[in-house]
């Protein structure tokens, strides 16, 4: 067997429906079947998102105060009152900075934007930079992905004086700003179609109602914001995405062709990866380590030098954010793996002094791959004694629920199920750390810390064509609520499997089943070739893509998580260096079977002997529990019934056979019934027979081996024929007729020969076929 990496979680569909959606829609029933996991259970639901491009953006003023708020900042151009923009420092609020400006200023607008520092002044609108905003003459700021939670702040607004408009689309609390217009999709009666947009979708919204129609030159931006913030790309966003994309690839914007440059982008390859991978990262880059502004004026610059030193600026302080997440990481492992052990721990929370606090939501994300476990990273700052930082969940664990039971603990928390970030004193957090670890135990079981993999359909070899997957493509942009299509392919042999790369790290495969082969690569699985054995059925989790080569196009599967449901064989009879499969291939997951202690002697150096187990009879044998276990057999048993004792618990999922031997019992000379006639007769003639002095001369005469006349003369000694006594052998008067089988010696080298040639000499089909009727009697 080969566990997942992952569970599996397989949609199932509504066969009906799926044939519904392929007469009526003209598709492949695969991608019928996609599109009834993405909730499209309509024929008319499934057109629409197929042809998104068909579709129109809602109207703005279905927006609640969206005809104030426009009306207020024409009056505001109109009079020349000078109007700022207050963002956000990630991506989405850099994007929603950029559509507002360039708006405004199509318009004519006296603007400047506002984004405040995350290290010294923290998220959303705060009364100091009121303070400067207000000092700076501005009679008018326009909030964008932020200011839905800035009660007191929007009060203070009031008392400075200035007219306070949020966009925004967070949550809103109980209590919302008292505000001179606020336009959010999900303000409590609101009417608006789409509720999920991102915080620069509710700026193109009002970017739209502004300028009389829809500007559709925004969307290269609009789709920035869109794609990484993570928004469910339907509805409007999944429009903005799909629109926004097409446009990025005819962009005209000076900042956006620089950061494509740095990125190694070219223009015919950008899609929602190169947003998500290349471009967000970037700009997050930029609010990580310090002030956002420079990702705006990458955005908005016209000048070509210096859209080209901003983006250098921005790649290398992604480069210096990499290597701070990383040294980060790297700490923070050490810290969970000697202090807080995964095994004993259900919630990790890991605190480091100074940590860029910029950053730790990262760090979390990468922790939770690696461990799979609810995990908290927090920055200390000693000297205050406060502790801030990030969250990040897995399935069945409610980040927000549980850490509202300790909000007597953490002052300052937010956050979803999925996500939160907080504040607290740093003397608190191993008291947050006990009380997290005792509630994750109440609702988490071993089962929960396998991490789920979401796959669409079961796929067979004779639907991964190019016409699948190129119908496939029209379900992009993929993104949230839309996830890249993962499918299953079960029980199919590989053909061929090896490893790739320069350190030999990615695996290289080709499977199939009915006729039809199909390529796969998984990268980063080059480990995988030492887990699956020759003919072993292979189940593969992936995505299907188009390989483009040397002018032809080929379906292939990018391989995600691999797995074996039969127990395997892996055959190391031939390995004649046992030092190298103690070395490489064993694990501490095995189990190393012997029936020899002369072998284990022997062999003791290079075996882990913690992990040896000797079986000296049969009923040891039937004790031993292998079900499910990876065993090593070293060497072979007396006879094949011991390894059916071996298995009466049940059938292990590997077997490494190695089959070490003393000596070689199938291709010794054993004795005919002749030959045993032969020697008899002499001892008859001869009489007493000197065995230490003649029987290499009698060896040579008869052409026999020495080993060959001490086996018979072994056996007719316990036959009692012969008496021994110092080498002289003599036969015994008027000894009972017996037949050969009586004796021990001789079973044993029948026996011996026959396991020989059954579990040594023999193909790896007839080795794993053998094992598998020893199973089907060991069950019996």
């Amino acid at each position: 067997m080969l566990q997942s990496k992952k569970r599996w979680n397989v949609q199932e569909c509504d066969e009906q429906l799926v044939n519904e959606f392929v007469e009526n829609l003209n598709i492949t029933p695969l991608v019928a079947s996609l599109l009834l996991n993405r909730g499209m259970t309509t024929v008319e639901a499934a057109r629409e998102f197929l042809h998104v491009d068909a579709q129109t953006f809602h109207d703005p003023f279905l927006l609640h105060d969206m005809d104030k708020a426009a009306a207020r900042i024409q009056q505001a151009i109109d009079r020349n009152e000078k109007i700022m923009i207050y963002g956000d420092y990630d991506a989405d609020g850099v994007s929603s900075t950029s559509v507002m400006l360039s708006a405004l200023q199509q318009l004519g607008a006296d603007v400047d934007f506002y984004i405040p520092n995350r290290f010294t002044e923290g998220y959303g609108p705060n009364k100091a930079a009121f303070d400067k905003i207000s000092a700076g003459g501005y009679q008018l700021v326009i909030t964008v992905d932020t200011g839905i939670s800035a009660v007191e702040e929007t009060a203070y607004a009031r008392e400075l004086n200035f007219d306070l408009i949020i966009t925004d689309h967070h949550e809103p609390g109980p209590v919302l700003p008292d505000a001179y217009a606020i336009i959010h999709p999900k303000l409590p009666g609101s009417t608006y179609p789409f509720k999920e947009l991102a915080g620069v979708g509710v700026a193109f919204k009002l970017a739209h109602a502004l300028l009389g129609e829809l500007p559709e030159h925004l969307l290269e931006i609009a789709v920035i914001g869109t794609i990484a913030d993570l928004v469910p790309l339907v509805d409007e966003n999944r429009l903005i995405a799909r629109k926004g994309l097409d446009y990025l690839k005819l962009t005209k914007r000076t900042g956006i062709e620089a950061l494509l440059s740095v990125c190694g982008v070219k223009r015919e390859e950008i899609n929602e990866d190169t947003i998500g991978f290349a471009m967000a990262p970037r700009i997050n880059a930029v609010g990580r380590l310090q002030d956002a502004d420079p990702a705006v004026h990458l955005l908005m610059t016209t000048n070509a030098e210096e859209a080209k030193g901003l983006a250098k600026e921005i790649d290398a302080l992604n480069k210096e954010r990499q290597q701070i997440v990383n040294d980060i990481t790297e700490e923070a492992v050490e810290f969970v793996e000697t202090m807080y052990p995964p095994d004993e721990n259900s919630v990790l929370i890991v605190e480091g002094e100074g940590w860029n606090a910029g950053v730790v939501g990262i760090v979390a994300s990468r922790l939770v791959e690696k461990f799979y476990r609810p995990t908290i990273v927090l920055s200390i700052d000693s000297e205050n004694r406060i502790a801030k930082g990030s969250a990040r969940s897995i399935e069945g664990f409610d980040l927000f629920a549980n850490l509202s039971k300790c909000r007597d603990i953490l002052p300052h928390f937010g956050g979803h199920p999925m996500a939160a970030g907080m504040t607290l004193n740093s003397d608190d957090v191993e008291e947050l750390r006990r009380r997290l670890n005792e509630q994750a135990s109440n609702v988490l079981t071993e089962q929960d810390f396998i991490p789920i993999t979401s796959v669409d359909t079961v796929c067979t070899t004779e639907e991964i064509t190019l016409e699948n997957i190129e119908q496939m493509s029209a379900l992009a942009p993929f993104g949230m609520h839309n996830p890249k299509p993962k499918v299953l392919i079960k029980d199919v042999h590989t053909t061929s499997m090896r490893k790739i790369g320069a350190n030999k790290n990615h695996l290289k495969l080709v499977f199939e089943d009915s006729g039809v082969s199909v390529d796969a690569v998984g990268f980063g699985l080059g480990y995988i070739l030492d887990e699956v054995s020759p003919i072993a059925k292979v189940s593969l989790v992936g995505e299907l893509s188009i390989n483009e080569w040397n002018n032809m196009r080929k379906p292939q599967l990018m391989v995600e998580d691999i797995s074996v449901d039969e127990w395997q064989m892996f055959d190391y009879r031939s390995a004649v260096d046992v030092k190298r499969f103690f070395q490489q291939v064993f694990t501490d997951q095995m189990k190393v079977v012997a029936f020899h202690a002369s072998i284990i002697d022997k062999y003791k150096s290079l075996l882990p002997m913690e992990h040896v187990v000797l079986i000296q009879d049969e009923e040891q044998a039937k004790a031993c529990m292998f079900a499910g276990e990876q065993i090593v057999l070293l060497d072979l048993p007396p006879s094949q019934k011991w390894l059916e004792c071996l298995f009466v618990q049940g059938i292990p999922s590997r077997i490494y056979a190695i089959f070490l031997t003393e000596e070689d019992h199938y291709f010794d000379t054993i004795p005919t019934r002749d030959h045993f006639k032969w020697f008899y007769g002499f001892l008859a003639e001869k009489g007493p027979f000197d065995l230490k002095r003649y029987k290499e001369d009698l060896a040579i005469h008869k052409g026999w081996s020495k080993e060959t006349i001490d086996f018979m003369a072994k056996v007719f000694f316990e036959l009692e024929f012969v008496t021994i006594n110092n080498g002289l052998i003599s036969l015994v008067k008027n000894s009972a007729k017996r037949d050969l089988i009586e004796s021990a010696t001789y079973r044993q080298k029948q026996q011996q020969i026959e396991i020989e040639k059954n579990f040594i000499y023999t193909s790896y089909v007839q080795l794993k076929n053998q094992f598998q009727d020893i199973f089907k009697r060991s069950i019996e």
